[in-house]
């Protein structure tokens, strides 16, 4: 699967998912693309976008995207906040279809 991870996502993160082919923002050199033009540049390239920004759903008209998109949840975009979520991110991505777009949360704590 091809996936993108978003620029506000820590470059290191794409080490978590080494069973797939994940580039970045900056490796594509789109840093500071804004959002719609981004997705357009994403369409037929990638599979998946991965993406903490919980707005973008509201931002951008998704009807017709050939992209699924992965929306993470957690404290910060820090690395170590983005690590418990690995296992759930994993299993989304194995179900993920194109158009959708699904939620990652961080895992509750007892």
């Amino acid at each position: 699967m091809r996936i993108l991870n978003d620029e506000c996502l820590p470059r290191k993160l794409k080490r978590e998912l080494t069973e797939h082919d994940v580039q970045t923002v900056a490796e594509m050199g789109w840093s500071g693309t804004k959002n719609g033009a981004l997705l357009r540049h994403m369409n037929g390239q990638f599979d998946v976008f991965i993406t903490i920004d919980q707005n973008l759903k509201y931002q951008q008209n998704l009807q017709g995207t050939t992209l699924g998109i992965v929306q993470l949840s957690a404290p910060s975009n820090r690395l170590n906040d983005l690590l418990p979520l690995m296992p759930q991110l994993k299993q989304t991505l194995a179900i993920i279809q194109a158009g959708e777009i699904l939620m990652v949360n961080a895992p509750r704590t007892s």
